[in-house]
């Protein structure tokens, strides 16, 4: 099973918040994931993101693969670890 840390929207029409969260990678986007990681929600001025790094850190030690999208926020937020993580 390949895991993906990816986002899976949530919330309302037009009002959407996304969590991070730890996945198979064949599961849908919105579909069953193995753990939450954290937050992130554009609606809000400035955007509201809240990361629990240790758990990123255990998934991506384990071998997940980091979304384009998450890797961004990552790296936007100082979180990403300072070796490079699998793509």
């Amino acid at each position: 099973m390949a895991v993906r840390i990816r986002m899976t929207r949530m919330g309302t029409k037009k009002r959407p918040f996304y969590r991070l969260v730890a996945a198979d990678s064949e599961a849908p986007r919105d579909g069953k994931f193995l753990d939450i990681l954290g937050y992130y929600d554009p609606m809000k001025d400035p955007a509201v993101v809240k990361i629990h790094e240790d758990k990123v850190n255990y998934w991506i030690e384990q071998g997940a693969r980091v979304s384009e999208a998450v890797k961004a926020i990552l790296k936007k937020e100082g979180k990403m670890q300072s070796h490079s993580a699998p793509n």
